[in-house]
């Protein structure tokens, strides 16, 4: 018996022989191309089910692939940016958070670009070939006109660091603001962390003899574990692929030792807006560090010149599975001068001028160190510098 009614029939539809859960159920197999025939259902009531079903379903696809995830403070989330991934929400009855800080391995671009120079591989001054140093370059890095050589007395000289600021005082925190739903004390909080972070990693004097550097590491969130273990592991047993000078500025204490107790650096830094909820703060910053010989200290002295690129995040922790007061590593690159290539031992080895060339050869093209016009790219290769 038909419960349709008659075409010229009006009032109310009648009740209906099959349940929601079984209409729903045809529905769906309609909808995706199988099933067989369509039950004899009045119309207002297929479209009721029809819209309810997609109203459901459109709510599962805002919710993501698990029904509960990647949600913020029971608000809709905005869409999980490129590289990253949501992770499980927060405990029933609690706020849900989105996690970041179980894919590091996507989030993080580690690169290392090596230029290496012995004294007879450096393209002196006016050279005019490819690596001499662009006008607006030489300026933006000061004036070499001093050409003299570097003495322990006299370390930076022929530098353009010389005239730069030294150790910490040359890495200068920028006047926070308001961003991205975070206030102007929380952006200057990540900013007084990414110089902590800094100076920890490249002007620590444990560091920089090759001791482990905890400071560093304590700015980064451990909700990075890849990461965290990555340079813990690099730290311990480096190698080819687990290199710690990505991150860290090491010399081996049996080789050389600082020329005086003054680093060069030059940089700056600056906070944007990400998605709700996250500041990024980049910088870019370049360290100058004179060295001589551990059983010559009196010899001559090297300029070793590493530049960093880094950016670091702080993540509103109402917001997202973060551990509150650290710092999440997006991505960092590394440019490291006159150090041998080919050398894995998570050690920078300057190059002196009585050194017999030897070594990996350079391949790449002659650059300017001083240079911090071109963007860092991950090479990776080993070319000559016009100066140190």
């Amino acid at each position: 018996m038909s419960t349709v009614p008659p075409p010229d029939r009006s009032g109310d539809e009648p009740e209906s022989t099959l349940s929601d859960e079984q209409l729903a159920a045809f529905l769906r197999e309609a909808a995706e191309g199988g099933g067989g025939s369509a039950p004899k259902e009045p119309s207002a009531r297929a479209r009721m089910v029809a819209r309810r079903l997609r109203e459901e379903d459109e709510a599962a696809r805002r919710a993501g692939p698990s029904g509960g995830r990647g949600g913020r403070r029971g608000d809709q989330a905005p869409p999980a940016p490129p590289g990253w991934r949501t992770g499980p929400s927060a405990p029933a009855g609690g706020s849900r958070k989105r996690v970041v800080g179980a894919v590091v391995g996507v989030l993080v671009l580690a690169a290392l670009a090596v230029v290496a120079v012995r004294p007879s591989l450096v393209l002196p001054d006016g050279d005019g070939g490819a690596g001499q140093p662009t006008a607006a370059a030489t300026a933006a890095a000061g004036n070499p006109a001093d050409t003299g050589r570097a003495t322990r007395e006299h370390p930076f000289r022929g530098s353009p660091a010389a005239a730069w600021a030294e150790g910490s005082d040359g890495i200068e925190v920028p006047e926070a603001k308001a961003l991205s739903g975070m206030s102007a004390d929380d952006v200057a909080f990540a900013l007084r962390r990414t110089k902590e972070l800094l100076v920890a990693a490249n002007l620590d004097p444990g560091v920089l003899r090759g001791e482990r550097p905890d400071e560093a590491l304590a700015v980064l969130d451990p909700k990075q574990p890849k990461l965290l273990s990555g340079l813990r592991r690099s730290l311990r047993d480096p190698d080819e692929e687990h290199d710690p000078l990505l991150l860290f500025t090491r010399f081996d204490p049996a080789e050389v030792r600082p020329a005086g107790d003054v680093v060069k650096v030059r940089g700056r830094m600056r906070a944007t807006a990400g998605e709700p909820g996250v500041v990024k703060v980049g910088a870019d910053y370049t360290f100058v560090y004179p060295l001589v010989r551990a059983d010559d200290p009196d010899g001559p002295v090297a300029r070793v010149i590493v530049r960093r690129e880094l950016t670091l995040t702080l993540n509103d922790p109402a917001a997202w599975d973060v551990t509150e007061g650290r710092l999440l590593l997006e991505k960092y690159y590394a440019e490291h001068n006159n150090t041998d290539c080919g050398v894995d031992d998570g050690y920078l080895h300057p190059g002196f001028a009585d050194d017999a060339p030897d070594g990996e050869r350079p391949t790449g093209v002659a650059v300017d160190p001083y240079d911090t016009t071109v963007p860092l790219t991950p090479d990776g290769s080993c070319g000559r510098v016009t100066r140190t």
